[in-house]
């Protein structure tokens, strides 16, 4: 749920920044991570 969360404020922020990309970024434990770059079309 958390990453649900991440890309829903990332989403909401582009569209009011007016922005084009976002990057979220989460850790996932044990030198794991994972990363998703969103852009606004």
């Amino acid at each position: 749920a958390s990453g649900a969360r991440l890309a829903t404020t990332a989403v909401n922020q582009l569209h009011r920044s007016g922005g084009r990309y976002a990057l979220c970024t989460m850790c996932i434990g044990v030198g794991q991570g994972i990363a998703v770059i969103l852009e606004r079309v």
